[in-house]
């Protein structure tokens, strides 16, 4: 399952003024479509990839730019959207100073491995890798739900060629 367009993102919700989904305040985009289906998945209703609307890569940019804050990619999966995430990163790049998180259930080497996803990586600054695996549930983690996932500084990471984690300043 692959759903994606250069043109549109199906999006489930737009969460603006977030601080769970990556440091300071953000704009968070769910989108629709996940096959990871994992037990205990806060968002269940995320994996319907039919769920939600179909949102142009225009208005989400002027959305992420009205409200001022950095971004966040979550789901459901965005690296079922590479297409559309590039796009769209591409502006906030070219146009902005904000930083992009991606939550996905893809282990960061995977997405490597994948030439589209790899091209969404490389525009994002965290990405936070790996499926929720509830008996790693941890409720004093900050930023993810599991002991499991990663919250990798991509940068460094393909700086270096080897996984790095994000460290707080």
């Amino acid at each position: 399952m692959t759903v994606s367009s250069t043109n549109s993102i199906r999006i489930l919700d737009i969460k603006y003024g977030t601080s769970v989904d990556g440091v300071g305040l953000r704009t968070s985009l769910y989108t629709a479509g996940c096959e990871h289906h994992c037990p205990g998945c806060h968002n269940p209703q995320s994996w319907d990839e039919a769920a939600g609307e179909e949102v142009s890569v225009e208005e989400l940019f002027a959305r992420i730019v009205d409200a001022d804050m950095n971004v966040t990619y979550t789901g459901g999966d965005p690296m079922l959207h590479p297409e559309g995430f590039i796009a769209l990163s591409q502006r906030i790049r070219q146009q902005t100073d904000k930083s992009i998180w991606c939550y996905t259930g893809y282990c960061f080497e995977q997405l490597l491995r994948h030439p589209l996803r790899r091209q969404l990586v490389e525009l994002c600054d965290v990405v936070v890798d790996g499926r929720y695996v509830e008996a790693e549930r941890d409720l004093s983690l900050h930023f993810r739900g599991s002991g499991n996932q990663r919250i990798i500084d991509v940068r460094k990471s393909l700086q270096l060629s080897e996984v790095v984690l994000w460290q707080q300043e």
